[in-house]
């Protein structure tokens, strides 16, 4: 693994350990692969350039999309219980965003007079630095920095010092399959010290009709998300994909237990990419997988834990038992 020099810029400690330059190498090495390889696919975090996050941002208003608001209903029902429980004075949030939830939980560290420092860490530099600044001007009294980066990549990068609690929600965990999800967690509990803790956020089984509908949405803004990527191709690599000859399609895939959001091309096409010299040729009703979502049996949750080398300390869920939230420490 290449360590990149962190750059510090304005008030906020912002570490950039990854760059614009760095990103599109990898875009660059990431689409040359999934797109010329068969079944075509990428990763879910090209999803996220800014009109992605504004669009994702939309979806978690969405009547359909529940797991947003039923994670937050359970943070404010237990986030001082979180916090008491943690003993942490640091908390570190990864796939940050716009740190809309994790309100609640500095809230409840500041109620308690515990938090000392936080930390967010993201891919998305501009929605980053904007929720830190707010973060910043909120708690005026705490240390507020962020991490540029991947955090498939850059664990390493988390600060040490106090005792620590990573915050990874929104069910983010299930965008990796069960061989990449065992990697991470074991990762995370490497660099983790014993005492600190991880608090996850994980989507559970329940009837497919409702976790189709959650990445289908009637309003359509689900699908304009999932389009994007191929605008961030078309503006990054200088591609030239029609998005109306492309469909969003959601499926649940049994074997996997996992939502599987798809653009499925509507017509034998060839599709250049100029900045890296290909053409890519797709046929018709031909899927290229942009994400994938695994919902999760408590049971299986506890196991990998319990195989990362955490230790549950507690499981909260709603009252439908739709999404839980587990802290587990190292």
């Amino acid at each position: 693994m290449t360590h990149v020099q962190a750059t510090e810029r304005d008030a906020s400690q912002i570490a950039v350990y990854l760059s614009p330059e760095q990103q599109r190498e990898e875009l660059c090495q990431e689409v040359t692969a999934g797109l010329l390889g068969y079944p075509k696919e990428l990763s879910p975090k090209w999803l996220y350039d800014e009109q992605g996050c504004e669009l994702f941002e939309q979806i978690t208003h969405l009547a359909e999309y529940y797991p947003t608001r039923t994670e937050r209903a359970i943070l404010e029902s237990h986030a001082a219980e979180i916090c008491e429980l943690s003993a942490a004075t640091t908390l570190i949030e990864l796939g940050s965003g716009t740190s809309e939830k994790t309100q609640l939980l500095l809230q409840a560290f500041e109620d308690a007079q515990s938090l000392h420092r936080f930390v967010a860490f993201d891919v998305a530099e501009a929605t980053m630095r904007h929720a830190v600044a707010q973060i910043q001007a909120d708690y005026p009294q705490a240390e507020v920095g962020g991490i540029v980066g991947d955090f498939t990549q850059h664990l390493w990068a988390l600060p040490a010092g106090g005792t620590r609690m990573v915050a990874f929600l929104g069910g983010t965990i299930g965008n990796f399959d069960a061989a990449h999800r065992a990697t991470f967690l074991a990762s995370l509990a490497q660099i983790l010290q014993p005492g600190d803790s991880l608090l996850l956020g994980t989507d559970l089984l329940k009837d497919r009709s409702r976790l189709i509908a959650a990445y289908d949405d009637s309003s359509g803004v689900t699908a304009a998300f999932n389009k994007n990527l191929l605008s961030v191709l078309n503006k990054q690599l200088h591609a030239e994909f029609n998005l109306d000859e492309f469909e969003h399609v959601a499926c649940f895939n049994e074997e996997d237990s996992c939502i599987e959001m798809r653009l499925r091309s509507c017509c034998e096409q060839l599709v250049p990419i100029r900045d890296l010299d290909l053409e890519i040729s797709f046929s018709e009703g031909e899927d290229l997988l942009s994400e994938i979502s695994t919902k999760f049996d408590p049971q299986q949750v506890r196991s990998e834990l319990t195989a990362a080398g955490f230790h549950t300390l507690h499981c909260w869920t709603d009252s439908a038992q739709d999404f839980a939230l587990w802290l587990a420490i190292r």
